[in-house]
Formats: C-alpha cells, sequence, structure tokens
C-alpha cells in the first residue's frame, strides 16, 4: 500500500496512476471524498482529512511501503510562508508517528539554495521540515511544469501570442512534464533503498520561450509568437489578475531567479540526474486538448 497526498492534482494523480498500472495498492488523502469518486471506483481507497491534520495524516501513513507528499501549490503565499511551514510540519510529525518504510517528497529546481527562490522557497521549506528524519527520504527536485502553459492556451489560440515571462527568448530552461513527474516518483517508491536520495527531474531537453512557441505552433496549427512581458509591468499585472499587493514578491524573485540563472540544478556527487521522455510538443498537444 502507498499512500498518496495531492491525489486530486496533476503529480499526485499522475503517480496514482503509474502505481495502480502497476499492480499496487493506493490510499488517496483527499479533503472532500465525493471530489476523488473517480479515484475511488479504479480501486484506491480514499482517507478524509485536511492536510494539516496530524491525526487523519497518520493514520493515512501508517502500514504503507511509501508515502508521497508535497506543499499543495500556492502561488500568492502570506509573508513568511505560514502555511507551507504548518503543512510541512504536519507531514514530519505524521511521518515520525507512523514510520511508514520509505517517504517522497516532491521539490524543485533550485531547492539547494536557501536564498532568491520565491515560491520555491516553500519546497526549501519541505525539504528542511523532512532533514533528519529517520526513515529513507528522497526529494525528486522537478524542473518547471510544462503544464504550467495551460494558462497560455486561450492567447496561442486565438491570438498567436505567449506572453514570455522567461526571458532572453532563446535561453534554455529545464521545463519536465507532470506526467514524467509521477513516473519518476512512483519508480523511487517501488525501489529499495535507505537513508537520503536527490533526483533532478528534467524534460528529454531543455526549452526556450521560442521553443514553447514554436510547439504550440504545431500543435494548433497556427503560426504563435512570444512576447516578453517587460519585468517593470509585472507588479501591477499580478495585482489585476487578483494577487495582494504583499504577495506578490515571491513570484517576481522566483522569475528573477530563473531569468539570471540562480535557479537551476545542484548537481554533483550524491545527487541524481534523470531526463524524462515526454516532449515539450507532446505535453501541448495534451494541454490543447483538454
Amino acid at each position: 500500500m502507498y499512500a498518496i497526498t495531492a491525489i486530486t492534482g496533476q503529480v499526485g494523480g499522475a503517480t496514482a496512476r503509474q502505481l495502480l498500472a502497476a499492480g499496487k495498492k493506493v490510499r488517496g488523502i483527499v479533503r472532500d471524498p465525493s471530489k476523488a469518486a473517480h479515484w475511488e471506483k479504479l480501486g484506491v481507497e480514499l482517507v478524509q482529512g485536511d492536510w494539516n491534520d496530524v491525526a487523519a495524516l497518520t493514520a493515512a501513513f501508517e502500514g504503507t511501503a511509501g508515502v508521497f507528499v508535497m506543499a499543495p501549490p500556492n502561488f500568492a503565499p502570506a509573508p513568511g510562508y505560514p502555511e507551507a511551514i504548518a503543512i510541512t510540519n504536519a507531514f514530519r510529525s505524521a511521518l515520525d508517528s507512523a514510520k511508514p518504510a520509505k517517504v517522497v517528497a516532491l521539490s524543485s529546481v533550485g531547492a539547494h539554495r536557501r536564498e532568491g527562490l520565491g515560491l520555491i522557497t516553500q519546497c526549501r521549506i519541505l525539504e528542511d521540515a523532512l532533514a533528519g528524519i529517520q526513515i529513507p527520504h528522497a526529494f525528486v527536485r522537478a524542473g518547471w511544469f510544462m503544464e504550467n502553459a495551460q494558462w497560455d492556451v486561450p492567447s496561442a489560440r486565438e491570438n498567436g501570442s505567449l506572453d514570455a515571462y522567461l526571458s532572453p527568448l532563446d535561453a534554455k530552461y529545464p521545463l519536465v512534464s507532470t506526467a514524467d513527474i509521477g513516473a519518476q516518483i512512483a519508480r523511487v517508491l517501488g525501489e529499495n533503498w535507505t537513508d537520503k536520495r536527490i533526483i533532478e527531474l528534467e524534460g528529454p531537453a531543455r526549452y526556450s520561450s521560442n521553443d514553447c512557441a514554436a510547439a504550440f505552433s504545431v500543435v494548433l496549427n497556427r503560426a504563435v509568437t512570444p512576447k516578453i512581458v517587460p519585468r517593470d509591468s509585472w507588479a501591477a499585472l499580478f495585482e489585476s489578475q487578483g494577487t495582494p499587493p504583499d504577495r506578490i514578491a515571491p513570484r517576481i524573485e522566483m522569475l528573477d531567479g530563473f531569468n539570471s540563472g540562480w535557479i537551476d540544478f545542484e548537481g554533483g556527487s550524491g545527487v541524481e540526474p534523470v531526463r524524462g521522455t515526454t516532449t515539450l510538443q507532446a505535453a501541448y498537444q495534451q494541454l490543447v486538448a483538454r
């Protein structure tokens, strides 16, 4: 039995599908079981509980061969990241009590850094919370999600334009699909290992904003042109999209980190570099088909 948090999300769902396809039993932790009824039909055991509920998490983690945890995506965290701190501390308490055979956590490219990460700081908090835990643990540091481009589909389809925050337009960045992330997490959960592992995961190649536009051009069968969004317009733009003014800075800091090259993989001894197989074009084909 493997316990999966965020099973209704992209990465948790991809992980669960991989485990089920391999004939493994899966337990999903969900806030509202009615929203995960399709998982129950697939044979998943659903456990109701909030991510801050240590008792529910402990019960879900007990007796398992492995647990997958991740900090829920929060693009507008409160100053000081109190939400991430509370959730990751709950994970640590539940894992300490339940003592599953192993735990795999989703982290991010750049999470080896301790400053200048912006939103990725939430992954650094998760890694710190699990540091020193007395069960085998692995961090899958994934690149920028290819599926983040879901917000770009309407503009690409209707206007033939792609807003580019990563620049210059020909600079290459580590992107990876959520399908490959789920496959990697499921693989690591099923392996026998001890102590701590760090896996750095990106796609089969690195991609630029120009490459993203070219991939959209192919799958939409129309010309799509990338357009750099001026940095001095970011704050006002994010605020117009509903982000409170005091919660904009982490997103800007993260983008600056990518554009400066500060946010990249650590590499070096003890780190396992892994390449996924899903191309950018294949991932975008799935996005436009939704």
